[in-house]
C-alpha cells in the first residue's frame, strides 16, 4: 500500500486499473466502484456464482493480552469471553451515550488473542479507542501490509474447495489458517452480500498472486463497490454511516439480535460496557426508533437523506440507505422511522424531488440470506 498520500492505493491497485475499473475516492482509498461488466451484471454474478471483491481498505486489528476476551468484552454488548476458538462474532463498538461506533467482526484466534476487521473510515478512531481503554497490559496491533479479498456467492465454496478441500467443512463465522499454492491465508467464512462466502486475509506482498490464482476460476468475477452496496442493502445488512451512527443505539437500530443474551438485564453478565445504561433500558422499553424495509411504488429510486411523511405530511422518518435490487428488478429502501409508525397500517411518503411516493412497509432482508450453517 502507498503510504504518506492524501488517497491511497490497496494491493489490488495495478490489477483493478488493468482490469478496466472505474476507481473512485472511498475512505481515503482508490478503490473500484464497477468494472466494465457493469454494477448490474456484477450484482447478478454474485448472486449467482462467485464474486471476488477488495476489502483491503478495512481495518485488521491484532488484540493480545492476558484476559483479552475480558477487555474487549467491556467495549461491546456482545459475549466475546464464551466464543470458541476459530469462531467469529459480530460485535458493536459503542460510547457513552449508547451510540455505535462502529461495528465489527470479532475472531477468537486461541493463545489471548483476538483478530478484529473494522470498517475502513474508523480504523484509526477504532485503534485510538483500544489503546485508550484498554491501557499499556495489551497489544494493540493494525496490521496495514495486508490485504483483505472477500468471495461471495454459491459458488465460492466450490472455488476455494477446489485449492484446499478442507474449506467446505466450515461453517458460517467460523475460520481456518491454512496454506495454499505456498501463500499463508486466514480466512473466515463470512462476508456483506448475503451470499454464502469468505473473507481472506492475507500478506499484500501475496496479494496479486491469489487474487490471479482465483480469478482462473471462470465462475470467479471482480466486483466493486457498486455492487457491493446493492448486494448487502437487498440483504438489510447495516452500513456505518447509515443505519449506525454514534447518535442511536443498536437497539434503535433494530439489532437486537447482537447483543448477546448474558449482557442483558438480569443475565449474568449484564451491562458493564459503554453506553450499557442506555442500550439496557432502549431493551426494557423500547426504542424511539427503529430500521425497516421500504417498497416504493413505481421505478424512481428513493435514496439516503429522504424524508418520510405520514399521509397528514408531518415528518416520521428518514430514508438511511436507498436504490435499486436487481434481483427483486424493483427499488427498495431502508429507513429510520419513529417505531409508531411501523406498523404496515400506516400510510407513508417518501419525498423525491418535490414528489411524494408512497412506500410500503416490509420486512428485512429483501432477500433471503444464503450463509451456510451446516
Amino acid at each position: 500500500m502507498s503510504k504518506g498520500s492524501q488517497v491511497r492505493t490497496t494491493p489490488f491497485y495495478k490489477m483493478h486499473v488493468d482490469a478496466g475499473a472505474k476507481m473512485v475516492p472511498f475512505a481515503g482509498y482508490e478503490m473500484p466502484v464497477s468494472y466494465p461488466l457493469g454494477i448490474k451484471k456484477e450484482h447478478s454474478h454474485t448472486r449467482q456464482f462467485a464474486g471476488l471483491f477488495d476489502v483491503s481498505h478495512m481495518g485488521q486489528i491484532k488484540l493480545s493480552g492476558d484476559n483479552v476476551m475480558s477487555a474487549l468484552e467491556s467495549l461491546v454488548p456482545v459475549d466475546i469471553i464464551d466464543l470458541p476458538v476459530m469462531k467469529t462474532r459480530y460485535a458493536l463498538f459503542t460510547n457513552e451515550n449508547g451510540g455505535v461506533m462502529d461495528d465489527l467482526m470479532v475472531t477468537n484466534l486461541g493463545h489471548n488473542s483476538l483478530f478484529l476487521v473494522v470498517n475502513a473510515a474508523c480504523k484509526i478512531s477504532d485503534y485510538d479507542h483500544l489503546k485508550k481503554q484498554l491501557g499499556s497490559n495489551y497489544k494493540v496491533e493494525l496490521d496495514e501490509d495486508l490485504a483483505l479479498l472477500a468471495l461471495q456467492g454459491p459458488k465460492a465454496v466450490e472455488v476455494l474447495s477446489d485449492l484446499d478441500p478442507s474449506i467446505k467443512d466450515m461453517t458460517f463465522m467460523t475460520a481456518k489458517q491454512i496454506e495454499i499454492n505456498n501463500i499463508d491465508c486466514f480466512i473466515t467464512r463470512s462476508g456483506y452480500t448475503g451470499e454464502d462466502g469468505f473473507e481472506i486475509s492475507l500478506s499484500a506482498n501475496d496479494a496479486e498472486k491469489f487474487a490471479s490464482l482465483l480469478l482462473l476460476n471462470e465462475q470467479v468475477e471482480w466486483v466493486g463497490l457498486g455492487a457491493r452496496d446493492s448486494l448487502r442493502l437487498e440483504a438489510g445488512l447495516s452500513l456505518y454511516g447509515h443505519e449506525l451512527d454514534s447518535s442511536h443505539s443498536p437497539v434503535e437500530s433494530s439489532l437486537n439480535w447482537a447483543l448477546s443474551k448474558v449482557r442483558r438485564l438480569g443475565a449474568e453478565r449484564e451491562g458493564n460496557y459503554l453506553g450499557d445504561n442506555v442500550i439496557l433500558k432502549h431493551l426494557e422499553d423500547g426504542p424511539d426508533t427503529k430500521i425497516v424495509g421500504l417498497l416504493p411504488e413505481g421505478k424512481m429510486p428513493v435514496r439516503d437523506g429522504a424524508i418520510i411523511e405520514n399521509e397528514n405530511g408531518i415528518q416520521v422518518g428518514e430514508v438511511t440507505s436507498g436504490g435499486f435490487g436487481p434481483t427483486l428488478n424493483k427499488t427498495i429502501s431502508i429507513a429510520r422511522l419513529k417505531t409508531q409508525y411501523t406498523k404496515s397500517q400506516f400510510k407513508l411518503f417518501a419525498l423525491v424531488r418535490e414528489k411524494r411516493i408512497a412506500v410500503e412497509i416490509v420486512k428485512l432482508p429483501f432477500v433471503k440470506h444464503n450463509y451456510y450453517r451446516g
